[in-house]
């Protein structure tokens, strides 16, 4: 069976710079790599082609060689492939490195020789209101994943029998092939690189030591968290591949908004409307706070719109800490409306008391400078 066209194998144009072949490279990586097609027995293949095909184009001598002349730059008795520069490159010999960059993130960890990868880390997003942010919420919550299997106990091994050691690799999970000057190092092509393999894989698994079901996990929002607040439990991501250390989850909070409250970090912020007359003549009134309780506030008389009063301590908790952020009330005195006759008739009368120099200063202190300008105006 002849070889595919290597550009072809890549999904890229023969003149697709070194970003683009890159790209294209990881993303297909990522599709065919064994561990996470542990049920396609084609992967694997796969999974060498697209390393072989990476090899030769990342180079700028092998890609030359190649474009002059094809897979028989590579064969033995031709340049490259005879002791010449280069040699077997049927697995990526220069492979590790972006293994190690693309794998370490994706698959939850580092993964060397000799052992098998760390599981994936997970994220659950949580949505939770702003009081379960001031005095926190203990919840259970259920998410897709992998779970150890019970039949192997996590080992990938019938009857929960551990790997072997590789006997292509002696458990290295690199093994090296000498040509001419050249040793070549490159990935085991029996093992992968994990440098254990399962002689009888568990049924229950297909030999991956981990089974998908949803599983249900406790979780404690603590009082005073923000929103983008992110809490992790360690070991609750995705099990690694035969009983190797598990992933972490990583829940996202996000604080709904309020109805009545707007916060500010610790602080919280209210607008209350405030009737004329209360504002004019001084009263109190009631508001809520987060804590659930009501707040007395007395207003002094001539109070305008816009005050702000601050009670302290009842605002948002702080996280880790027993202390309180501060309330701000914003009082909007309310201009009356639907009058009736009478209330109309009152208003006049106690607005022809004086005038409304001493009862709206500062309205009557605008217009006196609006009427200053106009007159220079004319001038």
């Amino acid at each position: 069976m002849s070889k595919r066209d290597f550009y072809e194998v890549l999904g890229v144009a023969k003149g697709a710079a070194a970003e683009e072949l890159k790209k294209a490279y990881r993303k297909l990586a990522m599709q065919f790599h064994p561990d996470r097609n542990p049920d396609d027995p084609n992967a694997d293949q796969k999974f060498r082609e697209v390393n072989e095909a990476y090899d030769i184009l990342k180079d700028d001598q092998k890609r030359a060689a190649y474009d002059r002349y094809g897979h028989a730059a590579f064969e033995q008795g031709r340049g490259f492939g005879a002791g010449g520069q280069g040699g077997d490159f049927h697995f990526a010999s220069g492979f590790a490195d972006i293994f190690d960059e693309m794998f370490g993130e994706f698959m939850g960890g580092r993964r060397g020789g000799g052992g098998a990868a760390r599981g994936a880390d997970l994220r659950y997003n949580m949505d939770i209101t702003l009081e379960e942010a001031f005095s926190g919420k203990s919840t259970q919550i259920k998410i897709p994943s992998s779970v150890p299997c019970e039949d192997c106990k996590g080992t990938g091994g019938a009857g929960g029998a551990a790997p072997v050691d590789c006997s292509t690799c002696r458990g290295a999970g690199k093994v090296r092939a000498t040509q001419g000057f050249f040793t070549i190092e490159r990935t085991c092509p029996t093992c992968h690189g994990h440098g254990k393999v399962i002689k009888d894989p568990c049924r229950g698994c297909g030999g991956s030591g981990r089974v998908h079901k949803e599983k249900t996990l406790a979780v404690t929002v603590p009082p005073g968290v923000e929103d983008g607040t992110r809490i992790r439990l360690a070991g609750e991501g995705e099990p690694g591949m035969r009983g190797a250390p598990s992933g972490d989850l990583y829940i996202f909070l996000t604080v709904q908004g309020h109805r009545l409250f707007q916060r500010e970090g610790a602080n919280i912020h209210c607008r209350v409307p405030l009737p004329m007359v209360t504002a004019a003549l001084g009263g109190a009134i009631e508001v809520p706070s987060i804590d659930g309780s009501r707040v007395k506030i007395a207003i002094p008389g001539g109070t305008q719109s816009g005050h702000q009063f601050r009670l302290r301590g009842k605002g948002m908790s702080v996280l880790r800490s027993p202390a309180r952020g501060d309330m701000f009330v914003e009082v909007v005195v309310e201009t009356p409306v639907n009058l009736s006759k009478r209330q109309e008739e009152l208003l006049r009368e106690f607005e022809k008391e004086d005038g409304g120099k001493e009862i709206s200063p500062e309205s009557a202190g605008f217009f006196a400078k609006v009427k200053e300008l106009w007159e220079d105006l004319k001038d």
